[in-house]
C-alpha cells in the first residue's frame, strides 16, 4: 500500500485494494494456527446455520398481523448491535482502526469509500444480509413491496456498516486506550444485565397482551433509520405511497450524514496529533500530579500509616486495573439485579439482600493475587505477623468502605419494593453478619490458596495450572462462610416467629458485631501464615 502512486490514491482503484487487502488479513489471520482456522470455519459454519434459520423464521411470519412490528424492531436493535459491539471487541476486526492509516498519502473521501467496501466482506455483513432479506420478506406484499424490498435489504446493511463505522472512527481514541480495555473486560456483564432484561421483557410481555404492547414502540421506531428501510416495506405493501418513500428518502439522508460523519471524524483524525506528540509539561500538570499522588480530596481522608497506603492501593486497583475493576462492577451490578428482579417480578424476599453482600465478599478472595508480581514490594515491607495483620486489616477496611454502605442500600431497595419493613433489621443483620464472615474467610484464602490473574485475556481469571486452588479458595471459604454465620442464621429463623419482633430489632446490631468480630479473626488467624509464606505466596502469583 505504501507503494500506491497519488492518482491511486485519489481514484476508485483504492478501493479494491482495500478489500483485497481485508481478504488478505482474513486468509493470513488463519495461518500457523490450526485452533483459529477451527474457530473462524465454526463460527463461518454457524453463522450460516443460524442465519438460514432465522431468515426462514422471519419469512414464515408473512402475513401475520405482528409481522411489521416484530421486524421493524428486529432492524433497530441490529443497528444498536452494530453501533456498540465494536466499543466492547475493538480487536475483532483489525481494520477498525484508521489511525494505521494516517502516515500513507490517501486522502478521507476515498478512504471512506475503499474502508466501507471492504467493511461488507466478512462474517457479521453476510449474517446481517441474511436477516435483513428475511425482515423484507416477512413485510412485502404485492409488486410494490417486492421492489421495495429488493432496496431494503442493501440499504438496512450499508445503513449498519455506516454507522458501525462512523461510531467506531469517532471512539477511536477511547478503543485503543485504556479504558477501551476496560471496555472489552465489561462486556460481559453488560451481556449478564442485557440477558436480564431481556427475560424480563420476555415474561412480561407474554403475561400482558403479547406483541400487541409493541406496536406504540414500533410506530416510533419505523421512522428511525435503519429501521425505516424495513419501515418503507411495511408502507409500501400497505399502499402508503407516499409514507414509504418518505422513509426511503429518510434512510439515504441518515445513510449520506453517516457517511459525512465518518468522513469528518476520519479527516480529523488524520490531522490531530495524538498523546505521543504533545508534550507531557503543562500549565495543569503539577495540579493532576498532585491529584494522583492523593496529596488531597478523598484520599485525605484516609488513615495514615501502613493502613492508609494500602487501603488507597486497593482502591486504586479496583479503579484502574481492568480485571479488579469487571470484578467490582459485576458484583456491584448482579448484587442489586437479583433481589431488584425478583421483587420487580413478585417473587423477591428481603432476605435476598443477602445475596449482594455475598457477592461483594467474594472481593476479599485471592487479595495477593490481583497484585501479580508486584506482590513482592508489600512482601519486602512484611516482617512480622502484626505487619501481615495490618496489610489485610487495610484491605478489609478499603472493601468495607464499599460494601458495607452497598449492603445497606441493597436491603433498603429491597424493602421498598417488596413492602416489608418489619423484616429490614434481622435481614441487614445478616447481610453484614455473612459479609464479615466471608471477609474472615477471604483473608484465610487469600493466604493459604493464593493464585495468579493473567493480564492478557479479558475472560481468562486463572493462571493454567492453577484453576484447583481457585475452585478450593472460593467454594471452599464460601462453605465456611455459611458454617461461620449459621448462628445468625438460627438467630434469624427464631427471631422471625410470632411474638418475636423486638428480637427482630436486635439482629441489625448484633449481625453488625458478629460480622466484625468473623473479620477480626480471620484477619488474626491468616496473618501469621501470609508472614510465613511470603515467597511462596509471591511465587503464586507471579505466573500469569
Amino acid at each position: 500500500m505504501s507503494t500506491l502512486a497519488p492518482g491511486q490514491a485519489r481514484g476508485a482503484s483504492l478501493t479494491p485494494v482495500f478489500v483485497r487487502l481485508k481478504l488478505s488479513l482474513i486468509k493470513n489471520g488463519l495461518k500457523g494456527s490450526s485452533k483459529r482456522k477451527a474457530a473462524y470455519v465454526s463460527s463461518l459454519v454457524f453463522a450460516l446455520v443460524v442465519g438460514f434459520f432465522v431468515t426462514l423464521g422471519l419469512a414464515m411470519l408473512h402475513g401475520n398481523a405482528h409481522a411489521g412490528t416484530v421486524v421493524v424492531l428486529l432492524a433497530a436493535l441490529l443497528a444498536l448491535g452494530w453501533a456498540f459491539v465494536p466499543l466492547f471487541f475493538p480487536s475483532g476486526d483489525e481494520t477498525l482502526d484508521p489511525s494505521r492509516l494516517v502516515m500513507l498519502p490517501l486522502r478521507p473521501r476515498p478512504l471512506v469509500r475503499a474502508l466501507f467496501a471492504s467493511s461488507l466482506v466478512g462474517i457479521g455483513p453476510l449474517f446481517t444480509l441474511c436477516l435483513a432479506a428475511g425482515s423484507a420478506i416477512a413485510v412485502a406484499r404485492g409488486p410494490v413491496g417486492a421492489l421495495a424490498a429488493v432496496l431494503a435489504a442493501p440499504l438496512l446493511l450499508l445503513g449498519c456498516v455506516a454507522l458501525a463505522r462512523a461510531v467506531a472512527t469517532a471512539n477511536i481514541r477511547l478503543l485503543t486506550s485504556r479504558k477501551g480495555r476496560d471496555l472489552a473486560v465489561l462486556s460481559g456483564l453488560l451481556i449478564a444485565v442485557g440477558g436480564q432484561a431481556v427475560n424480563f421483557g420476555s415474561q412480561r410481555l407474554f403475561q400482558n397482551g403479547g406483541l400487541a404492547q409493541l406496536e406504540p414502540a414500533e410506530a416510533v421506531v419505523r421512522w428511525l433509520p435503519p429501521a425505516t428501510a424495513v419501515g418503507m416495506v411495511d408502507s409500501a405493501s400497505e399502499g402508503s405511497y407516499g409514507v414509504a418513500a418518505a422513509q426511503l428518502v429518510l434512510t439515504l439522508a441518515a445513510l449520506a450524514a453517516l457517511l459525512w460523519s465518518w468522513e469528518r471524524s476520519l479527516t480529523k483524525l488524520m490531522v490531530t496529533p495524538d498523546g505521543s506528540t504533545i508534550a507531557a509539561s503543562g500549565p495543569g500538570t503539577s495540579k493532576k500530579a498532585a491529584r494522583e499522588g492523593g496529596a488531597g480530596g478523598f484520599w485525605s481522608l484516609m488513615p495514615g500509616g501502613r493502613t492508609g497506603a494500602a487501603m488507597q492501593r486497593t482502591l486504586r486497583y479496583a479503579v484502574r486495573d481492568p480485571k479488579t475493576k469487571s470484578a467490582w462492577v459485576t458484583a456491584l451490578a448482579i448484587g442489586m439485579i437479583v433481589p431488584v428482579a425478583n421483587a420487580v417480578q413478585g417473587t423477591g424476599s428481603m432476605y435476598l439482600a443477602c445475596f449482594g453482600a455475598g457477592m461483594l465478599g467474594v472481593q476479599m478472595y485471592n487479595q495477593f493475587g490481583q497484585d501479580t508480581s508486584a506482590f513482592w514490594m508489600v512482601a519486602q515491607t512484611v516482617s512480622t505477623p502484626r505487619d501481615a495483620f495490618v496489610e489485610l486489616r487495610a484491605r478489609a477496611y478499603a472493601l468495607a468502605l464499599v460494601t458495607v454502605p452497598y449492603t445497606l442500600l441493597v436491603t433498603v431497595v429491597t424493602a421498598a419494593l417488596v413492602g416489608d419493613w418489619r423484616d429490614f433489621p434481622a435481614a441487614t443483620g445478616l447481610a453484614l453478619a455473612l459479609l464479615g464472615s466471608m471477609l474472615c474467610t477471604g483473608a484465610l484464602a487469600s493466604a493459604r490458596f493464593p493464585y495468579s490473574i493473567p493480564s492478557e485475556g479479558a475472560f481468562k481469571n486463572v493462571a493454567p495450572g492453577q484453576a484447583g486452588l481457585a475452585w478450593i479458595g472460593i467454594f471452599g471459604g464460601m462453605f465456611a462462610s455459611a458454617l461461620i454465620c449459621s448462628p445468625m442464621i438460627a438467630l434469624t429463623v427464631y427471631a422471625d416467629g410470632p411474638g418475636r419482633e423486638s428480637l427482630g430489632l436486635l439482629m441489625l446490631p448484633l449481625g453488625a458485631a458478629w460480622g466484625a468480630l468473623a473479620t477480626w479473626t480471620g484477619l488474626r488467624l491468616a496473618a501469621p501464615t501470609v508472614a510465613r509464606k511470603l515467597p511462596e505466596i509471591l511465587l503464586a502469583v507471579s505466573k500469569g
